[in-house]
């Protein structure tokens, strides 16, 4: 299997991509939510083992695999490690069928005209080399976006497709995340300047460079059709970004041509409380809920 082979079944987007990346800042809450609370854990070493040991589990159920799952984005944390004793990158392929990709951003900016920024990331370029050694197939970086500001978003989509040319360079397709906030009164507005601002970059990409697009689940059905058949987009993922799972999968549902790629949505009701045979059981659920959400048009 081939990295055409990992491109070919992201682009039929028949099923989803999960996001296993918690990163320092969240990783906590994740943890929590999952039935560990902070008092289990002393230093950030020990959280993160615990946060591995979850995402093993979750890797390692028996329907986590490539017939539902496309990929998975990791942390750097993640990728340095193994599932099954083989490292996670090459598992995920090898043994799953699932495509590996990899959160590269260091977090973000304060706010500035509604948007937050991604902080520099001087030492990119080395974790990409890195990455793609290891086999990941991609990348992604978040920013976000606070209201329906036209200089803002102007600013985090050329930075989100400035950063893109330079994954791109490096052979690794980048999954361009520009969030836009699930409370903000202008989330439609904000949503009609995001998806015009970014096809005006998509048009101007050279003919050889491809990139992903992830983006918050519209107000409107269907406002971000025009990215899904942009011929220089591989495929549309959705983040569920404070939504339920139920209303995340509604949402996405209504969407053609765009799949789901969740993180909080896809861990919910599981716990570490959980025998094996009960945890199995409620993530082949959630995955099969979400598979049919993102698998609709």
């Amino acid at each position: 299997m081939s990295y055409q082979d990992q491109r070919d079944l992201i682009h039929a987007s028949q099923g989803f991509v999960a996001a296993l990346d918690q990163s320092g800042g969240s990783t906590a809450k994740a943890l929590a939510a999952y039935g560990v609370d902070s008092e289990a854990f002393s230093s950030d070493a020990e959280m993160f083992d615990m946060i591995h040991a979850m995402r093993s589990r979750i890797v390692q159920s028996p329907d986590f695999t490539g017939a539902k799952v496309l990929g998975a984005i990791l942390f750097e944390d993640t990728m340095d490690r193994e599932f099954g004793g083989q490292p996670a990158p090459q598992y995920l392929w090898q043994q799953r069928g699932v495509v590996p990709f990899l959160k590269v951003d260091k977090g973000l900016q304060d706010t500035a005209e509604d948007v937050q920024l991604l902080k520099p990331m001087p030492d990119l370029d080395a974790l990409l080399r890195r990455a793609a050694a290891l086999g990941v197939f991609g990348t992604k970086m978040r920013s976000v976006i606070h209201g329906a500001n036209p200089t803002g978003i102007t600013k985090i989509v050329a930075q989100q497709f400035e950063i893109g040319a330079q994954i791109i360079a490096q052979g690794l397709i980048p999954i361009l995340e520009p969030e836009i906030s699930i409370t903000i009164s202008n989330k439609a507005e904000a949503e009609n300047l995001l998806r015009d601002t970014i096809l005006t970059h998509l048009d101007a990409l050279p003919a050889d460079q491809t990139v992903m697009l992830k983006v918050t689940l519209p107000e409107t059905a269907n406002l971000y059709s025009r990215l899904s058949q942009h011929q220089r987009v591989l495929s549309v993922v959705a983040l569920s970004g404070g939504y339920s799972r139920a209303e995340a999968n509604a949402r996405l549902s209504q969407n053609s041509k765009m799949i789901a790629s969740f993180s909080r949505a896809l861990t919910e009701g599981l716990s570490a409380q959980q025998s094996d045979a009960e945890f199995d059981q409620t993530l082949a659920q959630t995955i099969d809920e979400i598979y049919r959400a993102s698998i609709v048009g």
